[in-house]
């Protein structure tokens, strides 16, 4: 598999960041999301083997997987729940659904493959607030692993493996020969109370972990791979929830790594569920597109969104706050503070003319609102362009603040270019543009943000 790998002062930059942690809270111990989703001691415990399942990498396990989740779902007579123990091997299965209260365990050297034949994969009704599929109209194929209407459910294990085998679906993408949207790997719609932690998630078809329509969600001590030409994989999109927290993790795809979204257009508008209440912290990671991404599907609202000490390289844009004219909805209370940057294109990209419409029926005055966003403390090198703010000339993007920014290039120093934006610059090098000027108002409310 293709991944990237970091350059050698980029092994420096983390391994000072280690042993001089800037993220430590005033007692010493790392913030963390510990306590927004309790964990549960199970009172059971089964094992796939005791249902068939066999990791020799060829048997097929997917009768294995439905009996197993059927047993726990039929069985759980108590809130505790039951753990579904993955032993070592290689378990390769179709698409299943998980049940409430329960933890899919994947022990040390456990792998969960999805089968590459893509003709008998199933289909699910699009998504309300995207009114299609993403991709392609109609419907949608279902996540390798999905759960909806779910809560207190649990994928963890130790580093055991979840793969999706993507290869046959990015070449679909690839020739234009899909009929529907590619399968997502794992999938969590309308449910609460989830956590995803120390697994290695790789090879998505399509986005690689969704929650949806969801709260209370952690994710924590991923590792999510892909090649960096695999189109659309994201690592982590957190989509019209709320409550969601994303840490300690490192990702490699081929599109942004993590994403905040709230809906498509005038389904996002009408289903207007925002993603609120967001927390993303200690990233590290490389994308041929965005490290931090908002957007672009951003039509419910995006709101109080937290970014703090994240670490990227080899990237192409290291954060980008997106959304387009028919978007309608808002981008308020976001702010992104910590961030380091190794060669990357464009360091900062807050946008109104990003992505593309589910159809023809969109409806041109609904603009979005951009307003209230805050980047601070960043710092990067090897840094093409530092950055570009355009808003929209009938809804200029209003409130940016960038403060204590400084980006270096490698043979010339980069430049900012904006439009249709009004914001405050305070100890940014290179000096940021005219349209972030520190007028009285607007430095002194960026300079409470240092």
């Amino acid at each position: 598999m293709r991944v990237s790998r970091p350059p050698i002062s980029f092994f420096v930059l983390f391994m000072l960041s280690a042993v001089f942690p800037h993220h430590l809270s005033l007692g010493g111990d790392p913030i963390t999301c510990s306590g927004i989703v309790p964990t549960k001691p199970r009172s059971g415990m089964l094992s796939i083997s005791d249902f068939g399942g066999v990791g020799d990498g060829t048997t097929l396990n997917t009768n294995a997987f439905n009996s197993a989740i059927d047993r726990i779902r039929n069985g759980n007579s108590s809130s505790e729940g039951t753990l579904l123990y993955v032993p070592r091997g290689v378990y390769l299965t179709e698409s299943f659904n998980l049940t409430s209260h329960m933890t899919l365990y994947l022990a040390e050297g456990a792998v969960i493959k999805a089968v590459q034949d893509t003709e008998k994969w199933p289909l699910v009704d699009p998504l309300p607030s995207y009114g299609r599929g993403r991709e392609r109209p109609g419907r949608r194929y279902i996540s390798f692993i999905h759960g909806d209407g779910l809560s207190d459910v649990v994928i963890t294990g130790r580093n055991g493996t979840i793969d999706g085998s993507g290869e046959p679906w990015w070449n679909m993408w690839r020739h234009g020969t899909l009929k529907f949207t590619r399968p997502g790997l794992i999938e969590f719609k309308n449910s609460s109370n989830i956590i995803v932690s120390h697994v290695v998630l790789q090879n998505s078809p399509f986005w690689t972990l969704h929650p949806v329509y969801c709260s209370d969600v952690v994710v924590h001590h991923v590792t999510i791979l892909a090649p960096t030409d695999s189109p659309n994989t994201d690592g982590i999109d957190a989509d019209s929830s709320s409550n969601v927290c994303i840490e300690d993790s490192y990702i490699s795809t081929g599109d942004d790594l993590v994403a905040v979204k709230s809906g498509w257009d005038e389904y996002g508008i009408a289903y207007n569920r925002p993603s609120c209440d967001i927390t993303i912290r200690r990233i590290t990671g490389s994308s041929p597109f965005a490290g931090i991404a908002i957007g672009s599907e951003t039509s419910g609202g995006i709101h109080n969104v937290t970014v703090e000490n994240i670490t990227l390289y080899s990237s192409g844009i290291g954060i980008h706050i997106k959304t387009n004219i028919g978007r309608g909805g808002s981008i308020q209370g976001i702010t992104i503070s910590g961030v380091h940057l190794e060669k990357v294109r464009t360091g900062i990209k807050i946008s109104g003319d990003t992505g593309d419409h589910p159809d023809d029926h969109f409806n041109t005055s609904a603009l979005p609102v951009v307003s209230g966003i805050t980047i601070k403390n960043v710092w990067g090198i090897k840094v093409e362009r530092a950055g570009t703010f355009q808003g929209l000339k009938d809804s200029p993007f209003t409130s940016l603040c960038l403060s204590n920014v400084t980006l270096t290039g490698t043979k010339s120093s980069p430049v900012w270019k904006c439009s249709d934006i009004v914001g405050a610059a305070v100890k940014v090098d290179p000096t940021a543009c005219p349209e972030l000027s520190s007028t009285a108002q607007q430095g002194g409310f960026c300079e409470n943000q240092s």
